[in-house]
């Protein structure tokens, strides 16, 4: 088959054709965002309305446009879909054998007030699964926990999507940070030191963002001394690593000294009241769904009652770690994969200036590493926890195919948005998006920074966003005098606020939190959360290239 140049205005005009690209992903938000629609029923309308507008407006031959959105479908469910099923199915194993209600108590014996519940275990504890695994593992994990704890679905979901911000730019051990190095040619060590002086004053700002969105602003003072003990002990190791260590391990380090430094710290501080309703202060539509808790019991848990409602967690922590290093990957996907390209589409479509610097082939490979999936390391976690707590391996089996009916309805939507995101990448639809952020001049460092924010919208990923448009940014930063290792960095920085009202984990949140149906009453939730805070960054990177210039400056 013959090769394709991908063609970023189609019809002549920037405006219109920034228009026409702008189509796929407002179809499916506001689909979304109605509430009349059913999630998996939006994305596949809005698979179908990217397929038109690549074929009919950005001339992507038609079998390149089908061929795209399967790979994207089945990369949607390998690894995503592998994520939250197996997640899912590890958390049914902990209720099944009375595990997670010891775990409730352990949790509860740090303390009952919701709102520290919420810094230990939606930003802290999740943190942690950021900087081991990343890819919607930990909104999977802090989602459940958080509703078994009893907290409302929305507060469970939404809390959990803005909590994980601003661990992701580090996440996965750096898997972000190497693909934009890999992308730009820009030290990675670099980026990351750059990427460790933006994000720290957010890792300070998440916590109390969430506290506030959950409790407002009374309910937020109230705590602020925890608050500030989980952003400070987070911040700062965040930002000593990336600039004087690496950018590998700056969330697992961040992370476990947060945690370890909240724990100590409510030893000897709680706040005079406790905080211990479990819905949205104001309106939660979510409220209503929840049944009457049961009183939490209070009985101290004994040593081996502790250690028995934290083995699962702690497998999961090891396994993580094991499936996040590069060393087990390269070794894992050079013995356990399968590689696929696809016929007729591999290589045959070109990125073009100004978008790259030279026509440059995009790969559409189907990488089936089995066994290096996170997914694959979950499921392997599940199945020791489950049999070391008495499960026969008949009762797993059974077990996997309830999550398997739970999950089913999630993992088609999961697929359809992996579909959308991967044919805007290879027709150049989301490049032409991209084009019209890097036109705005003196402007640029604001909206360079909603650019990444946009990319993770539409991908789903800060490593994505970061390989879609690493390049563009350092391109057009040479053009308008600014320094290319700022925007390159500001892409991550700003991506992270795009997280969370990403489609895929959107779907990940109300999977993990039994909320199923009601994916547009939590982007509705989180939306405006994410253009603030996205905008907020925005204005410290424009900051930094104008008025502070010094802190762009990284000498290594």
């Amino acid at each position: 088959m013959s090769t394709w140049n991908q063609i970023y205005n189609p019809l002549g005009s920037a405006g219109l054709s920034t228009i026409a690209a702008a189509i796929p992903v407002v179809t499916l938000l506001v689909l979304i965002a109605s509430g009349k629609v059913k999630a998996h029923i939006a994305a596949i309308i809005a698979v179908i309305v990217t397929n038109l507008i690549t074929i009919f407006v950005f001339t992507m031959p038609a079998g390149m446009s089908i061929r795209a959105s399967i790979l994207g479908i089945v990369t949607g469910f390998f690894p995503i879909g592998w994520i939250v099923l197996n997640v899912i199915f590890l958390y049914q194993v902990t209720v099944r054998c009375g595990k997670f209600e010891l775990l409730k108590r352990a949790v509860g014996g740090v303390t009952e007030d919701r709102r520290l519940q919420l810094l230990l275990i939606a930003f802290s504890f999740g943190a942690f699964f950021e900087g081991a695994s990343g890819f919607g593992t930990p909104v999977a994990i802090t989602g459940a926990v958080l509703i078994g704890l009893g907290f409302s679905p929305l507060a469970a979901s939404g809390l959990s999507l803005i909590a994980n911000t601003a661990p992701v730019a580090f996440g996965a051990l750096g898997t972000p940070i190497q693909g934009l190095a890999s992308v730009t040619g820009l030290d990675p060590y670099i980026l990351g030191a750059m990427v460790g002086r933006q994000l720290p004053l957010f890792s300070l700002i998440v916590p109390f963002w969430v506290v506030w969105a959950f409790a407002g602003w009374r309910g937020m003072k109230e705590v602020w001394p925890a608050i500030l003990v989980t952003g400070v002990s987070f911040a700062i190791p965040q930002f000593v690593i990336s600039n004087y260590i690496n950018p590998w391990i700056v969330d697992i380090g961040a992370s476990l000294i947060s945690m370890g430094a909240l724990i100590l710290f409510l030893k000897v501080w709680q706040p005079r009241q406790l905080w211990l309703s479990p819905a949205l202060r104001g309106r939660d539509e979510s409220a209503a769904t929840m049944t009457a808790a049961k009183p939490l019991d209070k009985t101290p848990l004994t040593q081996g009652e502790l250690w028995s409602a934290l083995l699962p967690w702690i497998i999961v922590c090891i396994l993580m770690l094991i499936w996040g290093n590069g060393a087990f990957k390269a070794w894992a996907n050079a013995n356990f994969v399968w590689n696929y390209p696809v016929p007729d589409l591999d290589k045959l479509i070109f990125k073009v200036p100004p978008v790259v610097a030279k026509p440059t082939p995009e790969g559409a490979v189907f990488g089936f590493t089995y066994l290096s999936f996170t997914g694959t390391g979950l499921l392997i976690a599940a199945i020791i926890s489950g049999l070391l707590m008495g499960f026969s391996p008949l009762k797993l089996i059974a077990e996997y195919g309830r999550t398997i009916r739970l999950c089913a309805i999630s993992l088609i939507t999961i697929s359809a948005m992996l579909a959308i995101g991967t044919l805007t990448r290879l027709s150049g639809v989301d490049a032409t998006l991209g084009l019209a952020f890097a036109a705005t001049g003196v402007l640029y460092p604001f909206f360079g920074t909603l650019l990444g924010w946009l990319g993770v919208a539409l991908t789903g990923s800060d490593t994505s966003s970061n390989i879609l448009f690493g390049n563009l940014q350092k391109i057009t930063s040479e053009q308008l005098g600014l320094p290319p290792i700022l925007m390159a960095a500001a892409n991550s920085s700003g991506g992270v606020m795009g997280k969370m009202i990403d489609a895929q984990s959107i779907v990940v949140a109300s999977t993990a939190t039994n909320w199923y149906g009601h994916e547009g009453s939590i982007l509705r939730y989180v939306f405006l959360h994410s253009i603030v805070l996205a905008c907020l960054v925005g204005l410290f990177v424009t900051l930094q290239a104008y008025v502070y210039p010094f802190t762009a400056m990284v000498l290594k």
